[in-house]
């Protein structure tokens, strides 16, 4: 199953908190993506913008409540964060607000979920940022809740570190389930979790032409699915690109070698042009259609 083919994320707001124009931009850009044939908007779940992004003043939604208030402003595109750190919210509460966009959006929600990477942002706002191995052991954990949640009326588990026991998800998902997008690229623990658990990988490592590093990553996926007995086929595989400045040969250049690769989409960077927006959504088609 292909789950999107081509994503367009929103990891910068503004580099200004003037209010309300920061949503306004982003409704126009998601309408404009949405109308140019994306059909994916993805948002950060993140508390602080990042360093690398402009810092901690600049504006930083609460991704569950702005991901809702996009689903009322389109149709057709699926909606999820890229992706929500397992250390910022109990697994249980993470599946009752993704089941929520889900059901506001009638059907488009996505849980994209991760071990998350910034310490900054989980010492400024309090949360303990655990060692690596421990947050893949909750990770895996809160992906077993989240799929129960998502598929049984009533769901129980106890792990060394979540614990739920005869919790309801209702209203339910309107498919019956949720499909599960997990974000990394460690290739022990990560991609193993990601052949057993996700329908969705994201491969978070920016694409800059390098075809044997894609290849690696997927021929390692592929053992992770040989070993627990899947095809890999069954996961839909992304890659995140970053725009060259107005370069559309060498972006369609490097669409057409990770097709080549097998991947089944990409995740592009957002803007909020609505001209650069339209053209490279005739990109994506061209190559991914």
């Amino acid at each position: 199953m292909v789950l999107f083919r081509y994503g367009m994320h929103f990891g910068r707001y503004s580099q200004v908190d003037d209010g309300r124009e920061v949503f306004d931009r982003l409704s126009e850009a998601v309408q404009v993506a949405e109308a140019s044939g994306f059909d994916a908007i993805s948002v950060p779940d993140h508390v602080l913008q990042n360093e690398m992004a402009g810092g901690r003043q600049c504006p930083m939604f609460e991704a569950y409540t702005v991901l809702g208030a996009l689903a009322m402003r389109t149709t057709k595109v699926r909606l999820l964060a890229l992706v929500s750190p397992v250390t910022l919210r109990n697994p249980a509460f993470l599946a009752k607000a993704v089941t929520t966009v889900d059901v506001i959006s009638g059907g488009r929600a996505v849980l994209g979920i991760g071990a998350g990477w910034d310490r900054a942002e989980h010492e400024a706002y309090g949360y303990d940022f655990p060692s690596v191995g421990e947050r893949m052991d909750r990770l895996d954990e809160a992906v077993t809740i989240c799929k129960r949640l998502f598929c049984e009326r009533q769901a129980s588990f106890m792990g060394a570190h979540y614990t739920v026991r005869d919790a309801w998800n209702s209203p339910r998902p309107i498919a019956g389930a949720i499909p599960i997008l997990l974000g990394g690229s460690g290739e022990r623990r990560m991609l193993e979790l990601v052949a057993r658990h996700a329908d969705a990988w994201n491969v978070v490592d920016r694409f800059d032409g390098d075809a044997g590093a894609v290849r690696h990553k997927f021929d390692i996926l592929k053992r992770h699915c040989d070993s627990v007995g899947r095809d890999p086929s069954e996961i839909s595989k992304t890659v995140f690109v970053t725009i060259p400045d107005d370069d559309r040969a060498t972006f369609s250049g490097w669409l057409r070698i990770l097709a080549k690769e097998g991947t089944d989409g990409v995740v592009v960077i957002g803007i909020y042009d609505a001209k650069r927006i339209e053209a490279l959504g005739r990109t994506l088609t061209d190559v991914f259609s």
